[in-house]
């Protein structure tokens, strides 16, 4: 295979996984894959700039609250590509740092 034939392939894998709904994790073993291939096949071609040899930041984001506002029962958190994870509580948060090792 070549490598304009392997790009395209992992291409669509990557925007089949997109629609999927699944962790990368679990598209991975529905579509037999390499868990770590996958990654980098992700960042190659979702964020091209992202695969580089320089120190990346800490990927912190701040975040501030709405002077008025009232605070949410519940967080969402959006993450690239499309996953979004809803329902986040003080009860459950830590439910959230082990979906994100996860991915």
């Amino acid at each position: 295979m070549t490598h304009t034939e392997r790009k395209r392939a992992w291409q669509q894998h990557i925007t089949d996984w997109q629609t999927s709904g699944l962790s990368g994790m679990a598209y991975c073993k529905q579509q037999s894959l390499t868990y770590c291939q996958f990654v980098y096949w992700r960042k190659k071609l979702i964020n091209p700039e992202s695969v580089s040899i320089e120190p990346a930041m800490s990927g912190f984001a701040k975040v501030a609250t709405i002077p008025g506002a009232q605070a949410p029962k519940e967080l969402t958190v959006s993450l690239p590509g499309g996953i979004s994870i809803t329902g986040l509580h003080a009860g459950n948060v830590e439910l959230l740092g082990a979906v994100l090792r996860q991915l």
